[in-house]
């Protein structure tokens, strides 16, 4: 964004004539100035007080054109300013301008009618649905709303901070997400900066810190790694520009937080970029760089094959570079950089179709889709934005071979209700690639996938618990709550009041407050409480998280900021064992692994577990029979609170009982503080308390609902103090 940004605030300095030619000069598809662009910056210097700064507009104007927008747009944009609204001046646009000009200024002003700051789910569902039908109508209506967003970010330390947290939520939430969508890059990684500035100050400062602290190190290398790539691609010919690819903060936080990795370890942190011309060079460039150095495994994505949904094209790489050091590498041709960086912006520079054509009417026909979300159900609409329109997609194919594009989670369920509606209700099984599985399978791409029915419709009410992993979309969620809407008042009663006995029954609440239920849960009687339980207008989460704060004022009890208490036998406290405790542990002498490095832990016979990096030869070749031994570990991490919690579970005792439990909570890396378990002989009947420390209550009722779906288990509740 530096060219964009260093005309920022600038326009005060010159006149017309000389704002149109900076105008003109810097925007990447603008060739000459023309008569009704000279018109719109006229109206917008004539409405400017004497003693004002210059209107916004202009200054996004100089945005727009940097993103090669067309003329239009930038018209658009200008006459789009604050202080030109009205149906007077939209009398003159219709008469001096284009019907289309009229259009676009009056659907902008649709946008801009909202102002940010504190606002209930119902209006940002509204603002959204206005966004998203702007996008329909035309795109390059939003593509102005996203520019003037950006102008607002950056102008947003003159408010008061109570402003500037809801503006930068907005941004970060809405915002960022549809310049994704749309392919503009630059767009997208501004937006995302400076709300993430504004909403974690401390952290943006300690990031923008520790990359400063490195940069002169990391430039240095970085024109190290370009000087041997250089001299690698010209010896096949290959005319690339190589240079080091610019670090954003949000996205640096995102993946220290996502991955759960330091910021030491982020490949990208050493990132170059080549583009090419031709397709042909980009595979040619990565098997040189390849053959030169070992790349990282599971770090290697080819999107030119596998074009994401927004359109992006680029080959991303990480390589063991020079002096052993990780660096992340994108490789793609100018054309893909152009479209990474300027998305449909640059739509309308091309007469001939082209792939952006493509991406926007998918994008367009997404849009469409989500649309037909009813407008009373503002919950399923914000929550069908986040997850289906701008999330990563699988494809996977059906029996037939036809390709079913999915959120990225997405489960043979979901597969099973983006077929058809009444295959999902009457799914009951589900085959990958021949083999049976687990509707909570998380699908990859390119696998088939076969729905198993019965003959009749009977969805599941596990199937809408988000803890229990059946779901991704939003869309199969609506639609099994529209099927438990559909059936009888009273047979949804009945639904209804075995949903809360079980809750009940599972938070070992014995004697419930049902006064207590109808005042928090805004109901008028009990029936009707029940009933909305049966229906799903209350959700499983909405529930239980209800039920707990009527019955436990305090839901978890907070530790003191301290490390961890020392385990028992464990030579090194600086890793934990994730899922168990009491295992010694030490540092394996071969790969001698250092706080900062990725790590795994392989159970030795009779030494405990031995600490390895994951990249260490001896891990690497690893004979298949011994895989079985490895267990993940983690580094130690002082700084986060933990809640010590016990939780009881009833059970009829079966072997394998207690393996299938801590599975669980290892798969959930859950801190396993204490075991005890009693079995009586008589009953068949096992008792089992487990001392765990956990994050927070949503982590507390994913494990006991985890739990709760293990055969023979009768009981899982919060032991209470």
């Amino acid at each position: 964004m530096k060219k964009i940004r260093e005309h920022h605030n600038l326009t005060s300095q010159y006149s017309i004539p000389e704002y149109i030619n900076l105008l003109v000069t810097h925007s990447a598809h603008l060739y000459r100035s023309s008569p009704l662009l000279e018109k719109a910056c006229q109206y917008v210097w004539n409405a400017q007080d004497v003693e004002s700064e210059l209107p916004g507009s202009l200054d996004v104007a100089l945005l727009l054109g940097q993103l090669s927008a067309d003329e239009t747009t930038i018209i658009v944009c200008l006459l789009s300013d604050s202080r030109l609204r009205g149906a007077e001046f939209h009398k003159v646009i219709a008469s001096e301008f284009s019907d289309e000009v009229l259009q676009m200024v009056k659907g902008l002003e649709k946008l801009h009618g909202f102002k940010a700051g504190k606002s209930d789910g119902h209006e940002q569902s509204e603002r959204l649905r206005r966004m998203l039908l702007a996008m329909v109508d035309d795109v390059r209506v939003v593509l102005i709303k996203l520019a003037y967003r950006v102008q607002r970010l950056r102008e947003l330390a003159k408010a008061d901070a109570e402003i500037q947290k809801a503006v930068a939520s907005e941004s970060l939430e809405i915002f960022a997400p549809i310049a994704n969508r749309l392919g503009v890059g630059q767009l997208k990684w501004e937006l995302e900066d400076l709300s993430f500035r504004y909403l974690q100050p401390e952290t943006y400062k300690r990031i923008a810190k520790m990359l400063e602290e490195k940069r002169s190190g990391r430039e240095s290398y970085i024109r190290l790694v370009v000087t041997k790539i250089d001299t690698l691609l010209k010896s096949s010919d290959i005319d690339a520009r190589i240079y080091g690819r610019p670090k954003h903060i949000y996205s640096i936080w995102s993946k220290m937080t996502h991955k759960n990795k330091q910021f030491s370890e982020l490949f990208d942190m050493l990132a170059i970029r080549i583009t090419v011309s031709t397709i042909t060079e980009c595979y040619t460039a990565l098997g040189l760089i390849h053959g030169r150095w070992h790349y990282i495994a599971n770090e290697f994505d080819d999107y030119i094959a596998n074009t994401k949904e927004n359109g992006y094209q680029s080959l991303h790489t990480a390589v063991y570079g020079p002096e052993g050091k990780p660096v992340e590498i994108q490789i793609r041709t100018k054309a893909m950089h152009e479209f990474a960086e300027f998305g449909v912006a640059a739509h309308w520079r091309y007469k001939e179709r082209t792939k952006q054509d493509e991406v926007l009417e998918k994008t367009i026909h997404s849009i469409r889709r989500l649309l037909e979300t009813p407008e009373n159900d503002d919950e399923e609409f914000l929550a069908s934005f986040k997850t289906e329109l701008f999330s990563d997609r699988v494809f996977v194919l059906s029996p037939d071979g036809k390709v079913i594009d999915l959120p990225q989670g997405a489960t043979p369920l979901d597969f099973a209700y983006a077929i058809h509606t009444e295959v999902g209700h009457r799914c009951r099984g589900a085959k990958v690639n021949g083999q049976i599985v687990p509707l909570t399978t998380r699908l990859q791409n390119g696998v088939q996938v076969e729905i198993l029915t019965t003959s009749h419709a009977s969805p599941s009410r596990d199937w809408l618990n988000p803890n229990l992993g059946y779901l991704t979309s939003s869309k199969a969620r609506s639609k099994i709550k529209a099927w438990f809407r559909q059936q009888d008042y009273e047979q949804n009663v009945i639904d209804g009041k075995t949903a809360i006995d079980r809750e009940l029954k599972r938070m070992h609440i014995s004697n419930p407050d049902t006064q207590k239920s109808i005042t928090h849960f805004k109901v008028n009687s009990d029936k009707e409480w029940q009933a909305k339980v049966g229906r799903g207008d209350i959700t499983a989460r909405q529930l239980a998280s209800g039920l707990n704060q009527i019955y436990f004022d305090d839901p978890v009890q907070a530790l003191p900021q301290k490390p961890r208490p020392k385990k028992t036998g464990s030579n090194n406290q600086s890793i934990n064992v994730c899922g168990v405790g009491n295992l010694l542990t030490y540092m394996a002498n071969c790969c001698k692994p250092v706080p900062g490095d990725e790590i795994i832990g392989f159970i030795t016979r009779g030494k405990g577990v031995a600490v390895h990096r994951k990249d260490c030869i001896n891990i690497l070749n690893l004979e298949e029979d011994k895989q079985k031994r490895l267990v993940s570990v983690e580094w130690a991490n002082h700084e986060n609170q933990t809640f010590a919690i016990t939780l009881a579970i009833e059970a009829v005792d079966r072997t394998g009982l207690l393996k299938d439990i801590t599975s669980i909570l290892s798969d959930l890396k859950v801190n396993v503080l204490g075991i005890q378990t009693l079995s009586n002989i008589d009953t068949a009947l096992a008792d089992m308390q487990i001392m765990l420390e956990i994050e927070d209550l949503e982590q507390l009722q994913k494990v006991s609902d985890k739990i709760m779906q293990l055969p023979n288990v009768l009981k899982v509740y919060r032991q209470r103090a």
